[in-house]
């Protein structure tokens, strides 16, 4: 029995919130991301997994890297998408 993956309402919103933190920035603050995930109003699930990212300062690919280990970590890569 095939099952199609489950695409969230909110799928895509975790790229649209990297694309805005880094707007003519090279690095953020994992402060940055928790407020601008708070700002843009998204939903629990996405926000606990920003809040999951450590304490410090990211270029793109690091924070890309750090939010599709916590996605992958709770099976929702397929769910909400993954960031690049």
């Amino acid at each position: 029995m095939d099952f199609e993956q489950f695409q969230a309402a909110s799928y895509g919103d975790l790229q649209r919130l990297v694309d805005s933190l880094f707007l003519g920035r090279e690095v953020v603050e994992r402060l940055d991301a928790i407020v601008q995930a708070e700002l843009m109003d998204l939903d629990a699930d996405l926000q606990e997994i920003v809040e999951l990212v450590p304490p410090g300062a990211y270029d793109r690919q690091r924070l890309c890297d750090q939010i599709n280990s916590a996605l992958a970590a709770h099976g929702w890569g397929g769910a909400y998408g993954t960031v690049e």
